[in-house]
Order: C-alpha cells, then sequence, then structure tokens
C-alpha cells in the first residue's frame, strides 16, 4: 500500500477535513498518477451530504481528476510516466458484456465500479479529493496538449456528460439544439453544440446570464419564466438536453420539438417523470437519458474540445475552500466549475 493525502467528509452534517488514505500497490496494469487538479460536481455535494442516502462514511469525493503519471505496472502500454492524464466517473468494468464490448462501459451490464463511495471488498473506493490515486491503465485516459489540466478536470464528467448525446443523437450542421439551464453542464454543452456546427438555444430560468451564452457560442437565449418563449418556439428543435435536476412541466417541453424530436434527461430531479401520451404520439416525439460515456468517446471528447477550443469555464480553488465551494453551488454562485488544485492538499 502507499498513501496520500486526501480531504474526506465525515458525516452528512460534517465538513471537510485532511486526512490520509491509502492506495493499493501498483499492479501489472495499473498507473499511478500524481492529481493536479479535481472538480467539483454537484453529485460529489449530493454523495458528501447524503442526499442520495448511499454515502460510506468517511467519504473522499471526487471524479474529475487530472494528474501526471508517476508510475506504471509493467505490462502497461498506453501510458509512461510523465504523461498527462486524467480519470473520470469510473475505474472499472466487467469488460466481458455487450457494452463493455462496444466501448461503451458506463452502460456494463454488471455495473460500473465508480471512483468513489463504491464497495469494492470490505473497502470503498476513494476519490480525486487526494494527490494520488491508482487506477487499471483502461479507465486513465490522455489530455492532449491544448488544455490545461485545471480545465481538463471538469470534462470528464460534465463534458462527456454532454458530448455523448450530442454525438448519439448525430447533432452536426443543421441540426437545432436547445440546451436548458446555463449552469456546469449547460454552458458546455452550448459550447460544444456549437462546436458541431449546431443552431443552438439557451432555455434558462431568467436572462442573468444571457451575456455569457451568446459569447459560449449560443444564437439564441430566451427566459422559461415567460409564457411567450413557448408559443414562439412550438415545434423548433431536434434536440433538447436538459441538465437541471428539477422536475420540468415535461407536456410544456416536449412542444418545443419538431417531428421525430427528442428530449434528453441529463439531471436526475427528484421525483419521476411525468407527461401526457399525447405530448408524445401526434409527433413521433422521444423521451431519453444519458449517462456519462465510455472510454473511447472520453477520449474523443478531450481531443475534440482541444481542437476546437471548447474549455469549460472554471475557478480554482485551494483545498481549504472546499466546503465554501459546495455551499456555492448550491446556491448557483459559481462561473461555471469549481476546480481544485491538489498541490494546496
Amino acid at each position: 500500500m502507499t498513501t496520500a493525502t486526501g480531504y474526506q467528509m465525515p458525516s452528512a452534517d460534517g465538513t471537510f477535513e485532511k486526512t490520509t488514505i491509502e492506495r493499493r500497490e501498483l499492479g501489472p496494469l495499473d498507473v499511478q498518477l500524481e492529481i493536479k487538479y479535481a472538480g467539483i460536481c454537484h453529485s460529489d455535494i449530493h454523495t458528501a451530504r447524503n442526499e442520495w442516502g448511499n454515502t460510506a462514511y468517511p467519504v473522499v469525493p471526487g471524479h474529475e481528476i487530472a494528474g501526471v503519471v508517476t508510475a506504471v505496472g509493467d505490462e502497461v502500454t498506453r501510458h509512461e510516466v510523465g504523461d498527462r492524464v486524467g480519470v473520470g466517473c469510473f475505474v472499472d468494468s466487467c469488460g466481458t458484456c455487450a457494452a463493455c464490448g462496444k466501448g461503451e462501459e458506463q452502460y456494463c451490464a454488471e455495473g460500473v465500479v465508480q471512483t468513489y463511495n463504491y464497495p469494492v471488498g470490505d473497502q470503498y473506493t476513494k476519490g480525486g479529493y487526494s494527490t494520488q490515486i491508482v487506477v487499471t491503465e483502461h479507465f486513465v485516459v490522455s489530455i492532449p496538449e491544448g488544455l490545461g489540466l485545471d480545465e481538463a478536470a471538469p470534462l470528464l464528467c460534465c463534458g462527456i456528460t454532454l458530448y455523448s448525446p450530442l454525438r448519439h443523437w448525430n447533432v452536426g450542421k443543421g441540426s437545432r439544439v436547445a440546451i436548458v439551464g446555463m449552469g456546469g453542464l449547460g454552458h458546455i454543452g452550448v459550447k460544444l453544440a456549437h462546436a458541431m456546427g449546431a443552431e443552438v438555444t439557451v432555455l434558462s430560468r431568467t436572462l442573468s446570464k444571457q451575456e455569457d451564452g451568446l459569447q459560449f457560442g449560443a444564437d439564441h437565449y430566451y427566459a422559461t419564466s415567460d409564457p411567450e418563449t413557448f408559443e414562439k418556439l412550438a415545434n423548433s428543435f431536434d434536440l433538447i438536453l436538459n441538465t437541471v435536476s428539477v422536475n420540468l412541466d415535461l407536456d410544456r417541453y416536449l412542444t418545443l420539438l419538431a417531428v421525430d424530436g427528442t428530449f434528453v434527461e441529463l439531471g436526475a430531479p427528484e421525483h419521476p417523470l411525468q407527461m401526457s401520451a399525447f405530448s408524445l404520439i401526434p409527433y413521433r416525439r422521444a423521451v431519453a437519458g444519458s449517462l456519462v460515456g465510455g472510454l473511447r468517446e472520453t477520449q474523443e471528447m478531450l481531443d475534440f474540445c482541444a481542437e476546437h477550443h471548447t474549455p469549460p469555464e472554471i475557478e480554482v480553488i485551494s483545498a481549504d475552500q472546499i466546503d465554501e465551494a459546495y455551499d456555492r453551488v448550491v446556491a448557483s454562485r459559481v462561473r461555471y466549475r469549481f476546480v481544485i488544485d491538489a498541490s494546496t492538499m
């Protein structure tokens, strides 16, 4: 075993505290990396505060990890010491099911091993709020030189969460895409859809971030609090990506889809989704979900972001600011993603 410094949440109502955590010894197919930056995802907050009811304390969150390789196992072929690399939302899968065979490990039939708070034997995985991690090489991606390590970290969750459905629904030139929400997920969705050549519309509760949205590549920006928005935009979109984790009036939003349009749920609202069948049937509309992306697609996304210069907007913080950052995320007072500088641990 090797040791690393980490920041853990001791209880649902606690605050982050520095700790020492153990990492496994380097195996033949393992990559050890020094973590340089770790992004803060809202799912980290849900887990740290036990809002999903499945947290094993103490928990070390973090699944947006960017760093540098410091050691590799004897059988590693994809990475070398000194490489700039990243680790995302999961660190293992069965490798043999149909989904894994297609490079869609996120849909592994046996269930992926999540980067943190996941039982492995008698232990739970510890995440990226730490100085070091050891991961099987298949689950380590390369970070192109066109991206800063601090910029790359959030892409390993928020970036791939938006990139995967945009690719799956074949977004390109001529596509009409709406992004619901202009937060940590939504803003990178705007950048990616624009870079793919789509006509991009932001649907946000207010116009408070309109200037940012247009700067990031949106062609149009509408307030959903204005009833005229839904009348004006009826039957307008081929694809709507919902990035907010609240229960929307789906019947209302489905009126915005054109024939064969799809509404994709990316957020996880508290209550079950509800809609009328007649919001779907007359226009052959669909409602779908999407969960991050596999390793192949995650690498493709990083390369795309480097080539098209579409990094997330970030604010780098020190480790002693994590609690404050959590409160600011919940209050929607971040533009647009927090990233922890691991050197401050």
